[in-house]
């Protein structure tokens, strides 16, 4: 499978590059787009396209690798350009050759992510919304984290997955979390820090010098243990990331229990993109949350 000749036509007149002899071929693009890697004179890039009326969705995530750049912590692939050809979305960004995140590549990603998660930010939320996955991200700004997390991510995925058709003990035990979450922040004050939003083992990994990098990010400021958490919720990463990371900005020990909450937000998530066989886990998890609340 090839781009279409409109797509190429449209990014040699916004690059000003010129692909006269391009070559692309259909490359793992995850669930969502289709990717492609384009080659020409001087031109090596990672092209993802989906429908034009998604081409806010890309420019979002331009937006979350170009500030995760800005941080200069973490190595992001560099954005080429993003917006729609009238038939397609686009993001194009700059060609990596990946390899896994393992040994000291891993210990390099756990200092830096530490580093990244060690500058303030000015509130929680973000400048402009997003989606995880393909659902809406509100990031509303507030000074909140509690109640931009009762809000904005929990409250958010309860009311889609009651749209969805899913209720009954899902949503009365969602309430009474959404209810009893202050309980879980009593003697622990998170700052805002620039967080990657959606950073699974799938979402990570090495260049071939070994330099760590991540990619398809989910940006807004929130508690840094969301990060953390979303790398424990599918496995993936190596046991020397940990320990860097812990040894580089310890966890607070409430961590813990409060890796299932933010982890509920995007196994909810996963029910309203892919169906019923994750309301059993979300059940499980809410209700164990509420055990630990009593």
């Amino acid at each position: 499978m090839s781009l279409l000749p409109s797509l190429i036509n449209h990014l040699q007149s916004i690059t000003g590059c010129s692909l006269d002899n391009h070559r692309s071929r259909s490359v793992g693009g995850g669930d969502i787009n289709v990717a492609y890697r384009l080659q020409a004179d001087g031109v090596d890039w990672f092209v993802k396209t989906n429908r034009a009326v998604l081409a806010d969705m890309f420019a979002a995530e331009a937006a979350g690798l170009q500030e995760l750049a800005s941080q200069q912590q973490v190595k992001v692939p560099t954005v080429v350009c993003q917006g729609s050809d009238g038939t397609q979305a686009f993001l194009v960004l700059e060609y990596i050759e990946l390899t896994s995140l393992r040994g000291d590549s891993a210990s390099r990603f756990g200092e830096q992510l530490a580093a990244l998660h060690r500058i303030p930010q000015a509130f929680f939320g973000w400048h402009i919304d997003n989606t995880i996955g393909s659902t809406h991200q509100h990031n509303d700004r507030s000074d909140d984290w509690v109640g931009f997390w009762q809000r904005q991510r929990l409250g958010k995925q309860l009311q889609f997955a009651a749209d969805n058709g899913f209720g009954g003990k899902l949503q009365s035990n969602g309430e009474k979390l959404i209810a009893a979450l202050p309980a879980l922040f009593s003697d622990y004050r998170p700052h805002p820090s620039l967080l990657h939003g959606d950073l699974w083992g799938g979402n990570a990994a090495a260049d071939t010098q070994g330099n760590p990098l991540m990619f398809d990010p989910a940006c807004y400021y929130g508690d840094r243990e969301t990060d953390l958490a979303m790398t424990e919720l599918f496995g993936g990463f190596d046991q020397s990331f940990y320990a860097a990371y812990q040894q580089s900005y310890p966890l607070d020990a409430g961590y813990k229990t409060r890796k299932t909450l933010y982890n509920l937000y995007h196994i909810l998530n996963h029910l309203n993109l892919f169906g019923g066989g994750y309301e059993h886990q979300a059940i499980t998890m809410t209700a164990q949350l509420l055990s630990e609340l009593h």
